[in-house]
């Protein structure tokens, strides 16, 4: 499918309202949101009453500052940069929280070949300084930081969580999947509280627990292809996750070029694509890292990736060599209209 239309891309929007059964559940539906992990944290919960929704809330808020002191790469005192300060050293035991992070994010750079790797973090930070001061970064400094990107040369052992950063100096960054693990792991504290049917939005991640009570899902907008008629299309969602990636918020213009934050690991380079990518897996972790393959490859070889993934749904939006827009999915992704994922 094509569309002649500039190239304008949005964020979803969360089209959650309030379900005809739910004053005769007896639930209370709170909602609450606040800043974390450099974005928006969004908690949608349905509780028995204020004082429980309260404290689930409370003590989700909580957790999430807790996850960010682990896995942030802007807090130099967090779990990951005391971990990276130990770069050439010996095996450090790490948190079960660090580990299954850095052992998905090891998995999909084993897949992608190397496209998808978080030890791309001394790249990505030379990138940040250029966003900031609108210049490209320096070819000496980038081949310098280069160097030190290559998800080969870390070393995970299970039995006792041990990591190994074997380069001095070598810095990971977990920005692409850090905000699925943690929506996961919110929704089951949730869970655990007594609230199953709730919602987690950080940024462009959400994961949905059990259905709001007299609904079919969580229902969610998906982003329009520009150009596409009528109303976005939906989806509910229930025990799912979704997530989208690409150049929407964070990038830098030089020159009418236009770069990405999310960095590709074999060039260094912030990706030129202006794709965008939206995945729907049962696991926030899962939707947040396989995002980022739709805008870092090709669609053949992204999807030949995802579709070995349970359940897990593609779609990309992309600019083809003429200006026009092109939409690839797979046939499963939720088309135009209302569509309901068991």
């Amino acid at each position: 499918m094509v569309w002649a239309q500039p190239i304008i891309f949005n964020l979803f929007i969360i089209l959650t309202t309030s379900a005809p059964g739910q004053a005769a559940s007896g639930l209370e539906r709170m909602e609450e949101s606040r800043k974390c992990m450099g974005t928006t944290l969004r908690l949608v919960v349905h509780a028995p009453t204020a004082n429980a929704g309260r404290r689930a809330l409370e003590l989700a808020f909580a957790r999430a500052e807790e996850l960010n002191g682990i896995l942030s790469d802007y807090q130099e005192q967090s779990e990951l940069m005391r971990l990276c300060a130990k770069a050439g050293g010996p095996p450090t035991a790490v948190s079960r929280e660090l580990f299954t992070v850095l052992e998905s994010a090891q998995e999909l750079a084993r897949l992608s070949d190397g496209a998808f790797d978080v030890t791309i973090g001394p790249v990505t930070r030379l990138w940040r300084l250029a966003r900031k001061s609108k210049r490209l970064p320096d070819q000496a400094d980038l081949a310098a930081a280069k160097t030190l990107v290559g998800y080969r040369m870390v070393e995970l052992t299970a039995q006792g969580r041990w990591v190994r950063l074997a380069k001095p100096e070598m810095r990971i960054d977990l920005g692409g999947i850090a905000k699925g693990f943690t929506a996961d792991e919110l929704l089951e504290l949730l869970r655990k509280e007594g609230l199953p049917r709730s919602l987690v939005a950080l940024g462009g991640d959400i994961t949905c627990g059990d259905a709001p009570p007299g609904a079919k899902g969580w229902e969610v907008g998906i982003i329009p292809v520009p150009g596409e008629k009528g109303e976005p299309a939906k989806v509910f969602l229930q025990g799912r996750s979704i997530s989208t990636s690409g150049d929407l918020e964070q990038f830098l213009e030089i020159e009418g070029r236009r770069y990405s934050h999310i960095v590709d690991a074999r060039t260094g380079i912030g990706s030129t694509s202006q794709a965008m990518a939206t995945v729907i897996a049962p696991r926030g972790i899962d939707a947040d890292r396989l995002a980022k393959l739709g805008v870092l490859l090709p669609w053949e070889k992204a999807w030949a990736i995802v579709s070995r993934q349970s359940e897990t749904r593609m779609r990309v939006v992309f600019p083809d060599g003429d200006g026009r827009i092109r939409m690839m999915a797979d046939p499963g992704f939720p088309g135009q209209g209302r569509r309901s994922l068991p």
